[in-house]
């Protein structure tokens, strides 16, 4: 039971999949012995997931006050937020109400983490067009949970990190457009995001990392033929990171350097855009069974690095057609949690 980091877990959504993959997780009772886990949220959704379960017998602790948690097996320790209206509420649905709950959630978990009273972060999925709905009439928009923990926690050099497994990506961007994203390839950027992939690697435990830039063009640009982002942007970018002794290898096209990371040849890539890194680890981390037409396996891990608290998070949506049903799996909320609990103790 030694150095078990307090975890806080946000419920996401409600309305979606948040809640019963939640509860589902804290029936592993591994994940007691490991951490100290605290879902930030509303109470009443989580007995509401409890009972869609059939696991009635567990004890949801509400709360007002980390102090106050238990961090028992077979209770759910919930720092309680009274954010949704039971005779309103609806599985499966858009709702503004719903929005709003994902979203004080995440503020509260992130001030829990920036104040020392949690060790970590690990959220579930909010759907961004009920969330922005609702702050809409606030003046706020977030395009997700990263924009959220940057601005709450005052951040200006981030980026996310997926993992399945061995298989870690980093991005020079993410939520863009392509046409965007391609402008987005800057020496700067790509330097910064070489140094946070490092220093992301060394945190979990890698010494020397050995990281892949992958290319931008097809063929990473054939030597100017296909695109000179390569040659003035991407290429200065890796020179500078190996005068500062990282283990920085490229530019690699994507489509033979995924295989070679899989392989274990590298233990991080940068990659230039959303899809490029995104693409291969759902490939391999979301697997479906053709014969039972369902879902076998939805694995991997959101991690926001950069920033001054840990977050970790599911790598899925809200799962709005599944919600209510007590069928989603609880694997990548499994797999986030291990992350968290890996950074956490690296840092006590």
């Amino acid at each position: 039971m030694f150095n078990r980091p307090k975890i806080g877990i946000t419920m996401g959504d409600p309305a979606g999949n948040g809640p019963e993959i939640t509860v589902k997780a804290l029936l592993h009772k591994d994940i007691y012995e490991r951490c100290r886990p605290l879902v930030v949220g509303d109470a009443k959704i989580i007995e509401k997931a409890a009972a869609i379960l059939d696991h009635t017998e567990l004890n949801i602790h509400r709360i007002s006050q980390v102090s106050e948690a238990v961090f028992e097996y077979g209770t759910i320790d919930v720092l309680h937020i009274d954010l949704i209206d039971l005779d309103k509420f609806e599985y499966g649905k858009v709702s503004e109400m719903c929005g709003m709950a994902a979203f004080r959630s995440v503020k509260k978990v992130i001030e829990l983490a920036m104040k020392g009273e949690i060790d970590a972060t690990c959220t579930n999925a909010l759907n961004k067009e009920a969330m922005n709905k609702a702050l809409a009439r606030e003046g706020l928009h977030f395009d997700g949970h990263t924009e959220i923990y940057a601005k709450y926690t005052n951040t200006k050099k981030y980026t996310m990190m997926l993992a399945h497994h061995d298989l870690r990506v980093v991005h020079v961007s993410t939520h863009c457009s392509l046409r965007e994203a391609c402008d987005r390839v800057k020496k700067d950027r790509v330097l910064e995001v070489i140094r946070i992939a490092d220093k992301a690697c060394k945190e979990l435990g890698i010494s020397k990392p050995r990281i892949a830039v992958a290319g931008l063009n097809p063929h990473s640009g054939e030597n100017g033929l296909f695109g000179r982002e390569e040659i003035d942007e991407i290429i200065p970018a890796i020179k500078a990171a190996q005068a500062e002794d990282i283990n920085a290898d490229g530019p690699i096209p994507p489509d033979s350097l995924f295989p070679k990371a899989l392989g274990g040849w590298y233990d991080i890539v940068v990659a230039m855009y959303h899809d490029q890194g995104h693409i291969p680890l759902k490939t391999v981390g979301f697997v479906y069974d053709r014969e039972l037409n369902k879902w076998k396996a939805v694995e991997g891990v959101n991690v926001t690095l950069g920033l001054p608290i840990i977050r970790t998070s599911v790598d899925h949506g809200t799962g709005f057609d599944q919600a209510g049903k007590g069928t989603s799996s609880e694997l990548s909320l499994i797999n986030a949690l291990d992350y968290a609990i890996k950074l956490a103790q690296n840092r006590m």
